[in-house]
């Protein structure tokens, strides 16, 4: 049986990673996929739990190496019990953020080095990388806007960070997108719902076929 597929989605905050992921998954699935959908942090009972440790509580909760570990933790679990038995069994997986979101917010955002995630992430998760990795980018009012539709007044402790952390976090994914253009694609999340599903679905046509 051939290997499945790992599809990571990125981007900041409110560029609509939820209603594409959902978009995505279900296109794949027209066309005979069988496709695990699952998030980070979570996606496991152990990684649920980190989760509510992560973001939870007050902004300054987590010192920046220490939250960084916590992610390195849950992506271990979920890498170890969803991910990786999910690919050997030739399903696709779709994962709501992954490791470049860790380098964004742990390692732009909060200024750890990117070596030092990724040294975390081949330690804990064997470094394992996404097939592909589509990026969503929105300019900073449509987002917000955004955010603030979906959040109301119930954001977590990340999301609520200053602007000067999420302007690091996006110039971040631009970044991995401009090193590893193979693997991480840019993705304008500015159109209608349809048509970015269609832009999606595009830059992971070569895996398809």
């Amino acid at each position: 049986m051939a290997r499945g597929k790992f599809i990571t989605i990125e981007g900041g905050e409110g560029v609509g990673k939820t209603t594409q992921i959902n978009a995505l998954a279900e296109a794949l699935r027209e066309k005979g996929i069988d496709v695990v959908v699952t998030r980070e942090p979570g996606g496991t009972e152990g990684a649920e739990a980190i989760r509510q440790l992560l973001l939870g509580g007050s902004a300054g909760r987590w010192e920046e190496r220490a939250e960084a570990l916590l992610f390195a933790a849950a992506r271990s679990d979920h890498v170890a019990r969803l991910i990786t038995p999910a690919l050997d069994a030739g399903k696709w997986v779709i994962s709501d953020r992954f490791l470049d979101s860790s380098r964004a917010y742990q390692g732009g955002g909060s200024g750890l080095s990117d070596d030092d995630i990724l040294a975390l992430h081949k330690v804990g998760s064997g470094g394992l990388l996404p097939d592909r990795t589509l990026v969503l980018k929105l300019n900073e009012e449509q987002a917000a806007e955004r955010a603030a539709i979906r959040d109301g007044v119930h954001s977590d402790r990340i999301q609520t960070r200053d602007k000067q952390f999420h302007d690091l976090v996006h110039r971040s994914f631009h970044r991995f997108a401009e090193q590893e253009p193979k693997r991480v694609r840019l993705i304008d999340a500015s159109g209608e719902p349809e048509s970015i599903t269609a832009s999606l679905m595009v830059e992971i046509a070569d895996l398809i076929a």
